[in-house]
Order: C-alpha cells, then sequence, then structure tokens
C-alpha cells in the first residue's frame, strides 16, 4: 500500500476525521458541534508530534510526517473554519471573500511552513524554535473563543467572524517570529482549551434556557 503506517500518524488521521464530520456538521446547521470538532482536531494536533518523536523514523517517513500533517491542517484548520463561517451566516459576496481570503492564507502558510520545516530538519539538522507567522493550529482556540460571543452579540457577530478570519489571514502571513510551545505550552493550551469548551456548554444552557 501507498504511503506509511504506524503509530505516529494515527493521531494525526483522527483529527482529520473529526473535521470531516464537523465540515459536514457545519453545512447542515450543526455549528455548534462543528466548533467541537474543530476543537478535538486541535488536541491531536497539539500532541501529535510529540507521539511522532518516540519512534525512531526513517528520513522517508519523517519527510511523509511532515507533509501529512500540513495537508491535514489544511482541513482542519483551513476548511472547517471557513465551513464553519459559512454555516454561522456569512453567505454575502464581500463576506465570502473573508472565507477565501483566509483559505488561501492557510494554504500559503503551510506550504511555507513544509519547504522551511524540510530545510531545518534534513538540510541543517536542527528543530524549530520559532514559526514565522502565526500557526494556522491557533484557529482551533480563536475560532471557538471568538465563537462563545455568538449569543451575546447576536447581529454583530457576523461581523466579528469575518473580521477575525482576515485578520487571521493577515497572522498567517506575515514575516514575524512566534515562538514554538513546548511540552508546558501544550498543557497550558490543552488546559485553555477545556475551558473554552466548558465556556461553550454554558452558553449553550443559557441559549436553552
Amino acid at each position: 500500500m501507498v504511503g506509511f503506517y504506524n503509530y505516529t500518524v494515527i493521531l494525526t488521521y483522527v483529527g482529520v476525521v473529526s473535521a470531516v464530520l464537523g465540515i459536514g456538521l457545519a453545512m447542515y446547521g450543526r455549528t455548534s458541534m462543528a466548533i467541537v470538532c474543530l476543537m478535538i482536531s486541535g488536541f491531536c494536533d497539539l500532541f501529535d508530534g510529540s507521539i511522532a518523536r518516540t519512534k525512531k523514523r526513517t528520513e522517508s517517513e519523517k519527510k511523509f510526517g511532515i507533509q501529512i500533517d500540513s495537508l491535514a491542517d489544511m482541513i482542519c484548520f483551513g476548511v472547517l473554519p471557513a465551513a464553519i463561517g459559512f454555516s454561522v451566516g456569512l453567505t454575502k459576496w464581500y463576506e465570502t471573500f473573508a472565507l477565501i481570503a483566509f483559505v488561501l492564507a492557510a494554504l500559503i502558510r503551510l506550504a511555507y511552513y513544509n519547504v522551511t520545516e524540510d530545510e531545518l530538519e534534513f538540510s541543517e539538522n536542527t528543530r524549530r524554535v520559532y514559526y514565522d507567522g502565526l500557526p494556522v493550529t491557533t484557529v482551533a482556540l480563536i475560532i471557538p473563543l471568538i465563537y462563545t460571543l455568538r449569543p451575546v452579540m447576536k447581529n454583530g457577530f457576523l461581523f466579528l467572524y469575518a473580521m477575525c478570519l482576515l485578520v487571521t489571514a493577515a497572522a498567517f502571513l506575515l514575516k514575524v517570529k512566534v515562538r514554538k510551545l513546548g511540552m508546558k505550552g501544550m498543557i497550558g493550551a490543552a488546559l485553555i482549551g477545556l475551558s473554552i469548551l466548558v465556556l461553550l456548554i454554558v452558553g449553550w444552557n443559557c441559549v436553552a434556557a
């Protein structure tokens, strides 16, 4: 079979499955569940690199890991947030511009990451300490946090979501140094994600009441 199959990529695949389910849920108007799927994909991405480094891999396996991770990120953190935007009501032509700009920026950012990661790991034999631009995976925290404001903002939420996508897209492409998270940082991000999930649940209950 084409590809590499071992436990180092399982978490990446789980994240993709969650994202595909999220896209489907968004298209059926189940936006809140799509947000949960986005967060699940974020949790998977947070720790898949750490799991991959527990196995001694060939150079081909490492390169496959880099490529498959970015392809997965495109689905999870490029396409899914745009699908969520469409689900919440960004359907006018000028709002569609925000969705397209976000997806294109994520695509360019991930392609650039692949090139620089390949140079670092296989040419310079060093590990990345800083990212150039905002990593696309941060939307797994940004989008759910913005979504918690939906019950409060009501009519203004569409504008907020569109602006969030545009600002985030610009941050993807700005050549600024963003320090890569260590294990403590990843645990902190996971705790923030859990806190956001609790806020979402509380918000849903308030709306239902």
